[in-house]
C-alpha cells in the first residue's frame, strides 16, 4: 500500500489501508485516516490531520507553512475532513497564530488542478474550486459554493453558501449566499438558479430567493434596509434566512 520509494517520517500516523505512491514525502506530525489514496510526488507536512477517503493527486503540497511574513515557525495546523478530491498541483497552507492557527477543509469538496488555499482559510462542504482558483489568507467559503477557474479571492472575504463565482473574477468584497458574481472587480449577475435546481430546491424556494435578490440589488436599498424586508420575506420562506445570515456576517461589504 505504501511504495518503497515514499519517504515517511516515523512519527506520522497512517491508517493501515492508506495508499501512498512513489516519491511522496509525509513529514512529522501528519495523521492520515483510513481509505485515503495519495499519488506520487505529493508533499504533506504537519501538523496536518487528513480524514477518511480523501484522494490527493500528484505534485500537491499539503500543510506547508505559509509565506505570510507574520508567520515565525509556530506549530499551526491544517485539518482536512473526509471524501475530498485534491487534484494536481494544489497547495494548502497551515494557519497563523495571529488568526485561527488553523486552516480547515470540510467534507466532499473538489479542488481542481493548481488551486491555492491560503493560511487560516475555511472551506466548508460540497464546494468546487476550479483550476487555478486562489484564496488569499483568512477566506471563508461556505457550503456548496463554486469558484470558477482563475478567480482570485482577497483576504478576509467570505463566499456565501450556494453562490457562484464566474471565471477569472476578482473578489474583494463578500459574496452573499445564492448569488452569482463575475468580473474584475466582480459585480452581481443574479442568483445561482441552476445550482439550486440541481440540489433539489423547489420552484417556490427559488422564486423566494429571486425575490430576496431583487430586494438587495434592484430597489436601491442599503443592506440594513434590505434586511428589514428580507426578515419579513423569511417568515414564509425559511430558505431566505441563509441570505440574511450571509449579509449579517459580512465584514467587508458585499459585491454589488
Amino acid at each position: 500500500m505504501i511504495d518503497p520509494t515514499a519517504i515517511i517520517d516515523p512519527s506520522a500516523k497512517i491508517a493501515e489501508n492508506v495508499e501512498i505512491g512513489p516519491w511522496t514525502l509525509v513529514g512529522p506530525d501528519v495523521e492520515i485516516d483510513e481509505g485515503c489514496v495519495i499519488s506520487s510526488h505529493v508533499v504533506i507536512k504537519g501538523p496536518t490531520k487528513i480524514g477518511r477517503n480523501n484522494r490527493i493527486f500528484q505534485f500537491s503540497t499539503i500543510g506547508d507553512e505559509t509565506p505570510d511574513l507574520k508567520y515565525n515557525g509556530e506549530p499551526t495546523r491544517l485539518v482536512i475532513g473526509d471524501n475530498n478530491v485534491i487534484r494536481e498541483g494544489v497547495t494548502i497552507h497551515r494557519g497563523t497564530i495571529q488568526d485561527r492557527s488553523e486552516t480547515t477543509i470540510g467534507n466532499d469538496n473538489l479542488l481542481m488542478a493548481y488551486v491555492h488555499i491560503g493560511h487560516d482559510s475555511v472551506v466548508g462542504n460540497n464546494t468546487i474550486l476550479i483550476n487555478n482558483a486562489s484564496l488569499a489568507g483568512h477566506v471563508i467559503v461556505d457550503d456548496w459554493a463554486i469558484i470558477s477557474g482563475y478567480s482570485l479571492i482577497h483576504q478576509f472575504c467570505r463566499i456565501g453558501a450556494h453562490s457562484f463565482v464566474g471565471m477569472g473574477s476578482g473578489i474583494a468584497k463578500d459574496v452573499p449566499a445564492y448569488t452569482t458574481v463575475q468580473g474584475t472587480p466582480a459585480d452581481a449577475k443574479g442568483i445561482n438558479s441552476e445550482g439550486l435546481r440541481r440540489r433539489g430546491y423547489s420552484k417556490e424556494s427559488i422564486s423566494a430567493i429571486k425575490k430576496a435578490y431583487k430586494i438587495i440589488y434592484r430597489q436601491g436599498l442599503t443592506v440594513e434596509e434590505a434586511l428589514v424586508q428580507l426578515r419579513i420575506l423569511a417568515e414564509d420562506a425559511p430558505e431566505v434566512n441563509v441570505y440574511i445570515e450571509s449579509l449579517e456576517s459580512s465584514t467587508r461589504g458585499i459585491v454589488r
